[in-house]
């Protein structure tokens, strides 16, 4: 008679999740809007036209009504420097717009503090008189910061 072997699962035994790079979305889109003075519905937008590469006022348009209203969110965005002209409208032709250079640098520096960067603490949230949200976010920072260089430290080499 042949035994067979059974291997209880133990309840603690889980599998690591292959993408967690989401983990800290919140406290890294705390820290971009603190540091650039982004709304998150501006934030939304910047991140979805990133990958659009030129659009058309429409196209913003478009995806903007998703968000909460703000009649004035283009001429915002355009005036302050994240969007610009590609090309003026000529005849038929309508106007094309592209994210700016600075635009393009914060949501690569998104992706990567989302991908494991340290987050830089030369930001307003370090400064001495902030709310205790402020406080609380800079806290959590320290210790992503922290556990990014443990992550580091022990990365096989």
């Amino acid at each position: 008679m042949t035994t067979i072997k059974s291997t209880i699962r133990n309840n603690y035994d889980r599998k690591e999740p292959t993408n967690d790079y989401l983990k800290y979305w919140r406290v890294i889109r705390y820290w971009v809007k603190a540091k650039y003075g982004l709304t998150t519905p501006d934030l939304e937008m910047l991140l979805f036209l990133y990958s659009e590469q030129l659009f058309k006022k429409t196209d913003f348009k478009e995806y903007e009504e998703l968000m909460s209203w703000d009649v004035n969110r283009f001429d915002r965005m355009l005036r302050d420097g994240w969007i610009h002209v590609w090309r003026k409208r000529r005849g038929k032709q309508a106007t094309l717009y592209e994210l700016t250079y600075k635009t393009r640098r914060i949501i690569d520096t998104i992706y990567k503090k989302l991908n494991g960067e340290e987050i830089s603490e030369r930001n307003p949230l370090f400064n001495k008189n902030v709310s205790y949200t402020d406080k609380v976010y800079r806290n959590a920072i320290k210790k992503i910061n922290e556990a990014t260089k443990q992550l580091q430290h022990h990365a096989p080499e």
